[in-house]
């Protein structure tokens, strides 16, 4: 499997992958309306650009044999010290092979060339991938609701690790 960095014209790939897997990750926790309010707010080509251009996300690509499997972004410096995971997303026929694992550890290599000293995100808390991100050592340090508009709550688990 190989990593790259993602671009502005990558949009349409990010944003193939993003349907591909919220579908999968979310319709048993969100609502269709809210769902697709969510890939809209997140993931429409002004969305991307404005993560990318104005806020100083990266995005990375995982691809295997030409077939794009994944990806993930995040921002340095978020606060002081520590890197935000805001994005990571596999495909379902490929959740359970480390390709997860290996966007993460490019996250947290990242990170640590940075001298950032913990990795925060935040997850859903009805979602599977609360698991996924224990088995790679974060913890759950808060719980927060998120007002996004529209009458639609992110209900996350603020979570955490730290690299040193």
């Amino acid at each position: 499997m190989q990593i790259r960095k993602a671009s502005l014209e990558d949009f349409q790939i990010i944003n193939d992958l993003a349907i591909k897997t919220w579908h999968v990750a979310y319709d048993k926790i969100l609502s269709p309306e809210q769902l697709n309010y969510m890939l809209e707010m997140m993931y429409s080509l002004v969305a991307i650009t404005e993560q990318i251009a104005v806020k100083g996300h990266h995005f990375l690509l995982l691809s295997e044999n030409n077939k794009y499997l994944g990806f993930a972004s995040y921002e340095l410096n978020y606060k002081p010290g520590v890197t935000k995971l805001h994005k990571l997303y596999v495909l379902p026929e490929t959740q359970g092979k480390g390709a997860g694992r290996l966007l993460i550890q490019k996250i947290e290599e990242a990170a640590r060339a940075n001298t950032n000293h913990k990795v925060s995100l935040n997850v859903n808390r009805y979602n599977s991938a609360v698991n996924f991100y224990l088995k790679n050592d974060y913890a759950k340090i808060a719980e927060e609701d998120i007002n996004i508009g529209n009458g639609y709550l992110m209900e996350d688990f603020v979570m955490e690790k730290s690299l040193l």
